[in-house]
């Protein structure tokens, strides 16, 4: 990565880039601490952090390290002071520290966003980032069915989401990728459903959206149970959003645009009547952070290529009644797309 955005540097004519995206300072140094800046020079990269980090950034980053008390951008006056070009992450950074990097440049200097530069550097995978995503879902899958095992009725949203947690972390995750999403009965219609005190109990869909971090990588996957027999009406409901996963899973390739596989996703669920009961996007790309590019969506021209993750999770819900979403994390390949999700795609019932 260095000598590919230093190349980039030299290309758009900039002295320097200042970064203090933290995804983006892991992603670049494999620093993981909270507070970092990473200055971009041409033949080298300096990280920046505080004194509680001296030992975990020596530990972590092999290149150049500065230790700093007090302001991170305070220390980079020694470098530019003699800049005439300085990009930074106009998109992230913090209206403070544009300001502190800027008072530090010369007056005949300027600065210039780099936009999303590094965050589509991002998307395309390397094999190690691959390898940590698939132990991330192999971390969900489990938590998943050892938590579903020992479920019961009469817990409530809040205890089993707690109990999916608790097994992510006995798996080995570092933690969960966001909050997890436990939603029975009609609250399964609120596709962001926060889990409640409320009993899982008779008989009613029941929502999971759950992933895990590995390494710094994260899973995403959504599965749907049903507590007692499911009528026709769900059964059929279940069958659309899971026939248009499907075939937004096969439409999957490099060099198809992302809003293609959005809009197979819909037309399928417009044969079942149901197009306008899907209200979010496809899909969207995941690795360092949970929601990172390429957004599957209507508007989204980014082409796919081999060794981008993304998310396919289609969904259709009934205000009032309930809801179904079913998610995968899936590969972008040379030849089309793996499906990394391990966990069976039927309808629990429970």
């Amino acid at each position: 990565m260095p000598h590919l955005l230093t190349s980039i540097l030299s290309a758009k004519h900039w002295d320097a880039a200042v970064i203090t995206s933290l995804p983006n300072v892991r992603y670049l140094t494999g620093f993981t601490g909270s507070n970092a800046i990473v200055l971009v020079l041409p033949d080298q990269l300096i990280l920046f952090t505080d004194p509680r980090y001296t030992i975990q950034a020596g530990q972590e980053f092999p290149g150049r390290t500065r230790i700093v008390k007090g302001p991170l951008e305070n220390a980079l006056k020694k470098w530019l002071s003699r800049m005439g070009f300085v990009a930074f992450e106009n998109e992230t950074i913090r209206y403070q520290s544009q300001i502190a990097v800027a008072s530090l440049l010369p007056k005949r200097a300027k600065m210039e966003g780099m936009g999303p530069l590094i965050e589509e550097l991002r998307m395309i995978k390397r094999p190690d980032e691959i390898a940590n995503i698939r132990k991330a879902v192999t971390i969900n899958s489990q938590a998943f069915d050892i938590a579903m095992k020992r479920f019961k009725p009469g817990v409530t949203e809040r205890d089993l989401a707690a109990e999916i947690e608790y097994q992510m972390r006995r798996m080995g995750a570092e933690k969960p990728a966001f909050d997890t999403i436990v939603a029975f009965g009609q609250h399964s219609a609120l596709p962001h459903a926060r889990p409640r005190d409320v009993k899982i109990d008779g008989n009613g869909l029941l929502l999971i959206d759950m992933g895990a971090f590995w390494a710094g990588y994260a899973s995403d996957m959504t599965r749907m149970a049903h507590l007692g027999r499911p009528p026709q009406r769900t059964k059929a409901h279940y069958r659309a959003v899971l026939e248009a996963l499907e075939a937004a899973e096969a439409s999957v390739k490099p060099g198809v645009a992302a809003k293609k596989v959005d809009a197979v996703a819909r037309q399928v669920l417009q044969t079942h009547g149901m197009d306008k009961l899907f209200t979010h996007s496809t899909g969207h790309g995941l690795g360092l952070e949970i929601h990172e590019p390429p957004r599957v969506g209507r508007k989204m021209n980014t082409k796919l290529c081999a060794g981008m993750t993304i998310t396919i999770e289609p969904g259709a819900y009934l205000q009032g009644e309930q809801g179904v979403r079913i998610e995968d994390t899936i590969l972008v390949t040379e030849n089309g797309a793996e499906i990394l999700t391990p966990t069976s795609k039927d309808m629990l019932v429970l």
